[in-house]
């Protein structure tokens, strides 16, 4: 098999391991963390949650550093 065969295997489990923990996944409050930035107006909203991102961005790195060794 090749490597293309491999990843694309190994992202397809990932997406069912995701869609199976979908309903407790959704109960962990991500977009509501002290940091994020939500402006409220009148008939607009603005939203930049700079501090899930910066969380997501850690567990990545460390997952991706982990699949390289």
């Amino acid at each position: 098999m090749t490597d293309t065969g491999k990843w694309l295997i190994i992202i397809g489990g990932l997406i069912v391991l995701i869609g199976l923990l979908w309903p407790w996944l959704g109960k962990i409050p991500w977009g509501r963390l002290p940091g994020d930035i939500v402006i409220e107006r009148e008939n607009a909203r603005f939203y930049f949650p700079i501090t899930t991102m910066i969380i997501i961005s850690v567990v990545v790195s460390i997952v991706l550093a982990l699949f390289r060794r």
